[in-house]
């Protein structure tokens, strides 16, 4: 009688209860880590991207505001402060006084270069003596 109050007062798991809960950890595990990597990876597009959109747009506010944009070259780095970053500029005439820049960010990610692409409109009209602008973006995926 003594061995059956014993037996009765122990409390745990059983075996199957054990490798019950094993079985489904082992199932969540590799989605959650999934969930976990998706997640970083997404973050780190959303930084790259804001930082490209940030050095671009000062890039190119740069060059309309000192009117190097015709002089200054058609390529560089953000060098030293960002050397994975490059940029590329490329004008196209619209029309005899409105010139359409386009400033392509370009950055190394995961393997692959990802791009941010900029454009603003320089206007040097004769009567207006200045120039005006307007700037969008654009990226690739």
């Amino acid at each position: 009688m003594n061995s059956r109050k014993r037996t009765k007062n122990r409390r745990g798991f059983t075996l199957v209860e054990v490798l019950a809960s094993l079985a489904i950890f082992a199932i969540i595990v590799p989605f959650a880590m999934r969930g976990a990597t998706l997640s970083a990876n997404a973050a780190s597009v959303a930084r790259h991207r804001a930082e490209a959109a940030t050095l671009g747009e000062a890039k190119l506010t740069d060059m309309v505001i000192e009117g190097t944009w015709a002089t200054e070259g058609t390529q560089g780095t953000f060098a030293p402060d960002y050397p994975n970053y490059r940029w590329s500029l490329q004008n196209a005439q619209r029309d005899p006084n409105l010139t359409e820049l386009m400033l392509t960010v370009t950055w190394p990610e995961h393997g692959q270069d990802r791009s941010l692409n900029m454009s603003t409109m320089v206007y040097a009209g004769a009567a207006a003596g200045g120039a005006g602008t307007g700037t969008g973006t654009g990226g690739t995926p």
